[in-house]
């Protein structure tokens, strides 16, 4: 029987909670190094979630969160059944840096702006005046852009607000009512992420493919 050599259980319990309110069936995966342990997981709107806790770890292991979430509740040491089958995902480059740092009262109120608009649409069926689908308008709000920061090499760097709704909906910036720090905007090759004082979440833009008829094409 392996352990799941988790120290920090009150961090790690806060993250899994957070997961199980969303979806209990996610996995989650456990990253191993130097005393401490990374917690991954993938947000049902494609952010990937971490956060680092105490404890040296099972190694790289993938269980259900909600079952892990259960152990640790109960006291328990021993790993749950491993599902690494079911992590698919890649994880972004550990050389990420730092471009920009971003007051953390705006992005909650970024983060709150958008969940107002969704209370709206789903209390109304209205938007604009205009009839519209919930799922349409969550859609579109989660892939608008809700921050752009241009780092000294010029590049303009775009963060949706995928990124902003990841932090705030697992718990990243901090309790509430409290002073909100400022979260960072991170690079890491295609990858973009925000570094909250609770969590990072990346996201990897989708790729954009040029799609040529096969007649046309050296080899057709």
């Amino acid at each position: 029987m392996t352990d799941h050599g988790i120290l920090g259980v009150p961090d790690a319990g806060a993250f899994l909670v957070r997961l199980a309110r969303l979806d209990r069936a996610l996995p989650v995966r456990l990253r191993s190094g130097k005393g401490r342990t990374a917690l991954w997981a993938r947000l049902p709107w494609g952010v990937l979630v971490t956060r680092d806790v105490a404890g040296p770890g099972p190694g790289d292991a993938t269980v259900a969160a909600a079952e892990l979430l259960a152990t640790l509740a109960s006291g328990g040491t021993t790993l749950p059944a491993r599902r690494d089958a079911e992590w698919r995902w890649p994880l972004p480059p550990a050389n990420g840096q730092v471009v920009e740092s971003v007051a953390g009262a705006e992005i909650l109120r970024l983060a709150e702006a958008a969940a107002g608009t969704l209370r709206e649409v789903t209390e109304t069926g209205l938007t604009g005046g205009r009839a519209v689908g919930q799922r349409q308008v969550r859609d579109a709000l989660l892939d608008h852009v809700a921050l752009v920061v241009t780092p000294p090499d010029g590049v303009p760097v775009e963060v949706p607000q995928r990124l902003v709704q990841a932090i705030s909906r697992m718990g990243f910036l901090g309790p509430e009512g409290t002073d909100v720090p400022g979260t960072r905007v991170c690079v890491a090759g295609r990858w973009v992420g925000l570094s909250a004082p609770y969590g990072v979440a990346w996201l990897q833009p989708v790729q954009e493919l040029t799609v040529m008829p096969i007649g046309g094409h050296p080899k057709g």
